[in-house]
């Protein structure tokens, strides 16, 4: 352990005031905000989207001059060893080239932006280090593949010959945080890191930055909206309000005695592991401001609504000179559950585990292999193409990203309506009706209803698209990683509105996540996917108090919990790494067999690692 007492901070953060140049003139994105990051600290800033973080960390990159910003008022004092102290804010174009990148390392919370899609990992990852530390190509190689090694890639000397399209989303942010560590910065600066990651690489991720932060010294400047991960990594927090400052303090102050009501806020959103133990149905999380509301547990109805049996859906590899098909991604693999009326069933598990494909498969917007689908009677596998579309009124889909998922040219109230046109289920009046009652519902005032989805936040983006699935009453909802993209609050307000719906109108949810917390909040039933595979299904109770399978063990393991006295060590997370899901198109698959450990919790048997 290195010891920082006496050392003066390395980033000073004084007054600072970023002003954005729009056509009805300038708008304050960050207006005097101070804090102080120390040698070997790590410095949590959160807040919601919009609140300010990002803008703050780009300032000190100088970068926020490139997003049509303009540092308009403070001073960002850098602290560069026997160089002395400069004024970032004030320093010219050339030095700050010379300190990006190498004094100063930023994680991208998207990899894929951070990385270049024409170059090899290879290539990119020793081009700073030849330019700031004038190394030879060999010397850089020799680092590149020593700091992939320091950030666990396996085989690392193949990954560096490949593109970024060939890495998934946790490997990708590896290689993002090794070529910011490359150069061994006094400041590192991580913008959102593990947004888009699954929980354990999330947990790999964080434990391996704290381990780095440890080793070098580095001071961190943490961006996140995730309170767990603040638990885990923070040693002093600011909470980041609307452009300004409203709390800092260690992380034991902030999460055990919080003072501003916008901190005591966003504490409340957050869904902890382990608050539902004892509680055999899901039900709405407590807010501030909603206490009044009386919340009910959500039983549903014991008739079953959904039934899949063995279902399997393969993608082909094409190889070789003839484009036969060579081998295929086992991406589903003999799947059986059945959801009941007005009750949720998860499907949790990492990216890659087939979990998405499998809500897809049940909608058949990708065509399974075999299997059966049942709902409510229909079978939907045997469905021709005209009826198929039929059956979908009582099946609809909400994705992650609500803004790929709206189109961009047409107005919020014309979306809505669309499935109703489509399927014209209604006429005149009773669509506008329709529609003014869809937006009362999921809490969009109706003056929203002319807008454009450019104009609306992603939370407020993600209730159109609840608005639009719910448009033409359907009996089942597949809900794809719905809230995964949105700040803490906002998830918490869409969980409340999606489980007070289901309450009502009987819903029925497929709710695919890979958040632990979320799960636990609101499923009656859980399966938890590996490799296309259900290893473990049961009642959420049993799965979540009594997990039996090694894979389940280790996914518990692995999720942060938002309290700073429950942190996760390295030693706790030894995960195996994943297997390919492709196989040669001669393999046989094996049917998969479960044992029942108690009444209605089934157990995949397995003779692999997991």
């Amino acid at each position: 352990m290195l010891d920082h007492t006496n050392e003066a901070p390395i980033a000073q953060i004084q007054g600072l005031r970023v002003e954005f140049q729009t056509k009805d003139g300038p708008v304050v994105g960050v207006e005097d905000v101070s804090f102080d990051i120390n040698p070997g600290e790590t410095v949590c800033v959160v807040g919601e989207s919009g609140s300010g973080k990002s803008v703050s960390s780009l300032s000190l990159m100088r970068l926020v001059e490139y997003g049509g910003g303009e540092i308009a008022g403070g001073r960002l004092l850098f602290e560069r060893g026997e160089k002395g102290q400069i004024d970032l804010a004030a320093s010219s174009g050339s030095l700050m080239r010379k300190i990006r990148g190498n004094e100063i390392g930023m994680i991208f919370q998207e990899p894929m932006t951070a990385l270049n899609p024409v170059f090899t990992i290879g290539k990119q990852m020793t081009e700073g280090l030849r330019l700031h530390l004038n190394l030879t190509r060999q010397e850089a190689e020799a680092r590149a593949l020593e700091l992939m090694r320091q950030v666990r890639i396996p085989e690392p000397e193949r990954r560096l010959k490949q593109y970024p399209h060939e890495l998934s989303g946790g490997m990708r942010q590896r290689v993002v945080i090794a070529m910011a560590l490359a150069c061994e910065p006094r400041l590192l600066i991580a913008d959102e890191p593990t947004t888009a990651l699954d929980v354990t690489i999330q947990a790999e991720i964080l434990a391996l930055m704290d381990r780095l932060k440890r080793e070098t010294g580095t001071a961190v400047m943490f961006i996140t909206h995730d309170m767990a991960v603040v638990a885990q990594m923070a040693d002093r927090v600011v909470v980041m309000f609307r452009g300004k400052k409203v709390e800092e303090g260690t992380v034991e102050e902030i999460f055990e005695n919080p003072q501003h009501p916008y901190t005591k806020a966003l504490l409340a959103a957050v869904p902890k592991l382990g608050e539902m133990t004892g509680k055999p149905y899901p039900e709405p999380m407590k807010l501030l401001g909603s206490e009044d509301k009386e919340i009910l547990p959500i039983k549903g109805r014991d008739e079953v609504l959904l039934s899949v049996k063995n279902l399997t859906t393969r993608f082909p590899v094409q190889g070789g000179f003839l484009r036969r098909t060579v081998a295929n991604v086992h991406a589903v693999e003999d799947l059986s559950f059945s959801i009941n009326k007005g009750q949720t069933l998860s499907l949790v598990g990492e990216s890659g585990c087939g979990k998405s494909t499998a809500g897809r498969s049940i909608l058949r917007l990708v065509e399974p292999m075999s299997g059966e689908v049942n709902l409510d009677g229909v079978d939907v596998m045997a469905l021709d193409q005209k009826a198929l579309r039929t059956a979908r009124l009582d099946m609809q889909m909400i994705f992650q990203d609500p803004f790929a998922s709206l189109n961009p040219q047409m107005q919020l109230a014309d979306q809505v309506a669309e499935p109703i046109h489509n399927f014209a289920t209604l006429k005149g009046a009773e669509i506008t009706k329709r529609i003014e009652m869809l937006f009362d519902r999921v809490e969009l005032p109706r003056s929203f209803m002319r807008r454009f989805p450019h104009e609306l936040s992603g939370g407020q983006r993600q209730r159109v698209a609840i608005a639009r699935a719910l448009a033409l009453n359907p009996k089942l909802i597949i809900a794809d990683e719905a809230v995964s993209a949105l700040d803490v609050s906002v998830q918490a307000q869409v969980l409340n509105l999606m489980m007070e719906l289901q309450a009502e109108m009987e819903l029925s949810f497929l709710f695919i996540s890979h958040d632990m917390a979320v799960v636990e909040r609101v499923s009656h039933y859980v399966g938890v996917m590996y490799l296309g595979r259900i290893v473990e299904l049961g009642s959420r109770q049993r799965v979540f108090e009594n997990p039996q399978h090694p894979y389940t063990q280790a996914l518990m393991k692995a999720v942060p919990i938002a309290d700073p006295r429950r942190r996760k060590s390295e030693k706790d997370l030894n995960f195996k790494p994943i297997p390919s899901p492709i196989h040669p198109a001669s393999y046989l698959a094996e049917p998969s067999t479960y044992r029942e450990v108690e009444p209605g919790h089934h157990v995949l048997i397995t003779d692999s690692g997991y």
